[in-house]
C-alpha cells in the first residue's frame, strides 16, 4: 500500500466513525503528546516536582497557542 492509499483508507475509516469515536482518538492523542512533553520537561528539570512539571507543561501549551494565534494574524505580504 502506498502512503497515498494508506491516507485515503485512514480518512475513510475516520469518516465511518462516530463523533464520539473521533473525539476519543483526539483526546487520546492529546494526552499522549502531553505525556511526551512531560518526559521532556522532567529531563530538562530533573528536580522538578509534579506540580512544577505541570506548570511548565501549561506554559508550553500557552506559548504554542500564542505562536498559532500570531501566525493567524500575520500579514500575508
Amino acid at each position: 500500500m502506498t502512503p497515498e492509499e494508506a491516507l485515503k483508507r485512514q480518512i475513510e475509516l475516520y469518516r465511518a466513525m462516530t463523533g464520539e469515536q473521533r473525539l476519543k482518538i483526539a483526546l487520546d492523542l492529546h494526552e499522549f503528546a502531553c505525556n511526551i512533553a512531560r518526559e521532556g520537561i522532567r529531563r530538562q528539570y530533573p528536580d522538578a516536582t509534579a506540580e512544577q512539571v505541570e506548570a511548565h507543561l501549561r506554559r508550553r501549551i500557552e506559548l504554542s497557542r500564542q505562536v498559532v494565534d500570531g501566525a493567524r494574524h500575520e500579514d500575508p505580504q
